[in-house]
């Protein structure tokens, strides 16, 4: 599992459906990157397996 993978959830500040493209090419990742909607930054931690894809979404407060 190699490339882009698009992801779907929910911002944790505003609530609002975000999609982010998810970078597959590394096993770890952690990152901030501003919601689309209310601007604010999420953290993201993501980790890559061989079947599945796990995407934790964070409020910088938390």
């Amino acid at each position: 599992m190699q490339g882009l993978e698009e992801f779907s959830d929910y911002c944790p500040y505003c609530g609002e459906n975000i999609t982010v493209e998810i970078d597959t090419s590394e096993y770890f990742q952690q990152y901030y990157q501003d919601c689309q909607v209310c601007c604010a930054a999420i953290f993201y931690t993501i980790t890559v397996g061989d079947e599945n894809i796990e995407v934790i979404l964070q409020r910088d407060d938390e």
